[in-house]
Order: C-alpha cells, then sequence, then structure tokens
C-alpha cells in the first residue's frame, strides 16, 4: 500500500530540500527510519530541445544534482544524466560502480534495454569515491586486464598486448583493457 501526502502538506523548508534533489533522511531518537528522496525529473526540459532522442544515463552512484549536471554537460547536448530514482525504465544507460553480480543481474531487469555501465570514478572535486579492484591493481601496478572467455581469445589478447607493448616500450604505460 503506498500513502500519497501532497507537497504543498510539508512544512516549506521540508518541501524544499525533497523539490530541491536532496535526500531527506528522517529520524526518531537519532536512528534512522526511513528516506525520502526526489524522483521527479530533475533536469530542465528546456536542455532538450532540438534534439529528437537524447541518451538518458541513470547514475546509481550517489551524486549531488550539480556532479549530475557536470557530468550531463561534459557528455554534451545529446545526453541527459538522472539519479537512478528520476530515470525511466526506458533508460539507455545504467552507471553503477562495482557491484555485486546480482545487483547488475536485477538492474538489467529493471532496466532491459539499457547497457550498464560498470564505472570506477575517483573525483576530490565532488567528493565521490567510487573505487574498486581495477583501481586497487593499477594502484598497485598492473598494466594490462585481460577478460577473456576462451583460451584461444586469451592467446590472442595475450599476443596482441605484448606485440603492441614491444612498440611502446619507452615510458610508464597506462592500464588498458582488453575484451
Amino acid at each position: 500500500m503506498t500513502t500519497r501526502i501532497d507537497v504543498r502538506q510539508l512544512p516549506q523548508d521540508v518541501a524544499d530540500l525533497i523539490i530541491g534533489g536532496e535526500d531527506l533522511v528522517i529520524t526518531r531518537d537519532g536512528e534512522p527510519i526511513a528516506t525520502v528522496t526526489s524522483t521527479a525529473f530533475d533536469v530542465d526540459p528546456g536542455t532538450r530541445e532540438g534534439y529528437d532522442n537524447p541518451t538518458v544515463v541513470a547514475t546509481t552512484m550517489k551524486l549531488s544534482r550539480a556532479a549530475r549536471a557536470a557530468l550531463s554537460e561534459q557528455l554534451g547536448s545529446d545526453y541527459i544524466v538522472l539519479d537512478l530514482h528520476s530515470a525511466p525504465k526506458t533508460a539507455d544507460v545504467v552507471l553503477v560502480p562495482p557491484v555485486s553480480p546480482q545487483l547488475i543481474s536485477a538492474l538489467r531487469e529493471t532496466y532491459p534495454k539499457a547497457r550498464v555501465v560498470v564505472a570506477e570514478i575517483e573525483d576530490p572535486e565532488w567528493g565521490i569515491r567510487y573505487e574498486g579492484p581495477i583501481r586497487r591493481m593499477i594502484d598497485a601496478g598492473a598494466e594490462t586486464y585481460l577478460a577473456s572467455t576462451t583460451i584461444p581469445r586469451l592467446a590472442a589478447q595475450l599476443d596482441h598486448v605484448v606485440v603492441q607493448q614491444k612498440r611502446h616500450i619507452a615510458g610508464p604505460t597506462q592500464l588498458t583493457i582488453e575484451e
């Protein structure tokens, strides 16, 4: 059962927080008992003018409205970046930090047409840190990550990486991910 409350019945400061996209944690005796999250479409519809079919990116990462807007701006006007709770089930991309395979499966069921993209990000400017195993391997000195499905594919990938690295011996290498 769902109970609805018109936002006009709430104290103005509470309504402003929710409308502004802030998560509102409700507590009793200092213990959280509920979280209210805005589900309103949080991108100015005017930003979609002139574009027939923008790519909708739903983020599962906790990002501020400003960080989502900055990501959207960096992607360009063909993209709209929304919080997962605001995004339609027809989203084109679901951006997630490293999570469990079970959560990936659940997201695939919820967003059947979306590409699920796993990203590790560390951006001190925005106070964002979603680190995972790949970042830890890079920090430890790994140069290549091979996502192989078979021994023949592994052999082809390994040969490609070895030949490629022979050509680029000078200087430190960056991690490459081969599929």
